[in-house]
C-alpha cells in the first residue's frame, strides 16, 4: 500500500474506536487512538499474516501488551479481513468476541489474552524463544504503553530478552505521555526509555509513530537487526485525530456521549474528505 492508502485506512481505524467506544458506553478511546498507524502498518504491511488461516503456525504474531488498547486492534483486523467491521459495534457487549480487553479464546487472530499490565511483553518474548527453538522464521511484535514501563515485569523480561538475543522479537512503544493519572513523567517518570532499553541490549528506534515512512523504515532496520532484539520508541499524540481527545488526559478510559460521538466522527469525516482529495 502507498502513504495515501494507509493514511485512509488509518483513518478508518479510528472510525472503527470511536464506533466501538461509543456503542460499548465504556472503553479506552485515547491510546487506541494514539496506535492507529502502528496498528496499520503491522496488519496491512508489515506482518505475514493471513485472516482466512489466523491459526497459522508460521504466521507472524503480535501480543497487544496495552490489552486496553484492543479497540485499535480490532477495527484494524476487521479492515485487514477478520471480521466484519460492523462487528466493532459489539465491543464489551455481553457474547461478543470482541471483549473490552483480547481473548484469543473468543477471537481467531488474536494471538494472546492480554489486560494486566506488563504480563503481555513476557508472553511475547516466550513466543520468540518458543520460534527460535523450533527454527521458525516468524517474528513477533509486543506494543506496550509508556505507562506500562512503570512495570517491574516488563524490565525482568526485557533482561531475559536481551540476554537471548532474540532477534525475532520487536517492542512498540506507544509513547504519547499520557497515562490514567496524568502525564506519565509525573505519575513515575521511565525516562530515559532508550537509553534503559539500550542497558539491556535492545537495538533502540526512535521515531514519529504516525509517520509512515519512518515506521516502515523502523520495522526494515528490526528486521535486518541481527543479535537483539529491537524496540521502537513510537512517539505519539494521545487521542490523535479527535479534536477533544487529542493530549487529553480525561479520554484514557471513558466513552464519548452522543454529542461527543457526533462531533469525532465529523472530524474524522474530514479527514477522509482531505485525503479523498489528495487522491484526486
Amino acid at each position: 500500500m502507498n502513504n495515501l492508502e494507509l493514511k485512509k485506512t488509518a483513518n478508518k481505524v479510528r472510525e472503527g474506536i470511536i464506533t466501538g467506544v461509543y456503542s460499548a458506553k465504556a472503553g479506552h478511546p485515547g491510546g487506541s487512538l494514539s496506535s492507529a498507524e502502528i496498528f496499520t502498518e503491522l496488519y496491512f504491511e508489515e506482518m505475514h499474516i493471513n485472516p482466512e488461516k489466523p491459526c497459522d503456525p508460521d504466521r507472524d504474531r503480535l501480543v497487544l501488551s496495552k490489552g486496553h488498547a484492543c479497540p485499535g486492534m480490532y477495527a484494524a483486523m476487521a479492515l485487514r479481513g477478520y471480521f466484519p467491521i460492523e462487528e466493532m459495534k459489539t465491543l464489551r457487549h455481553l457474547g461478543s468476541r470482541l471483549q473490552g480487553h483480547p481473548s484469543m479464546a473468543l477471537l481467531p487472530g488474536v494471538d494472546m489474552s492480554t489486560g494486566s499490565l506488563g504480563q503481555g511483553f513476557s508472553a511475547a518474548i516466550g513466543m520468540a524463544l518458543a520460534g527460535r527453538l523450533d527454527r521458525k522464521s516468524y517474528r513477533v511484535y509486543s506494543l506496550l504503553g509508556d505507562g506500562e514501563l512503570q512495570e517491574g515485569e516488563i524490565w525482568e523480561a526485557a533482561m531475559f530478552a536481551g540476554n537471548q538475543k532474540l532477534d525475532n522479537l520487536c517492542a512498540i512503544i506507544d509513547n504519547n505521555d499520557l497515562q490514567i493519572d496524568g502525564r506519565v513523567e509525573d505519575v513515575n517518570d521511565p525516562n530515559p526509555i532508550g537509553q534503559k532499553f539500550e542497558a539491556f541490549k535492545f537495538h533502540v528506534i526512535e521515531i514519529d509513530g504516525h509517520d509512515f515512512d519512518q515506521l516502515r523504515a523502523a520495522f526494515k532496520e528490526a528486521r535486518e537487526t541481527k543479535g537483539q532484539p529491537t524496540v521502537i520508541i513510537a512517539h505519539t499524540v494521545k487521542g490523535k485525530d479527535v479534536s477533544f481527545m487529542e493530549n487529553a488526559v480525561g479520554w484514557h478510559g471513558k466513552a464519548p456521549n452522543e454529542e461527543q460521538y457526533k462531533v469525532a466522527m465529523a472530524d474524522l469525516a474530514r479527514i477522509d474528505e482531505k485525503l479523498a482529495k489528495e487522491e484526486a
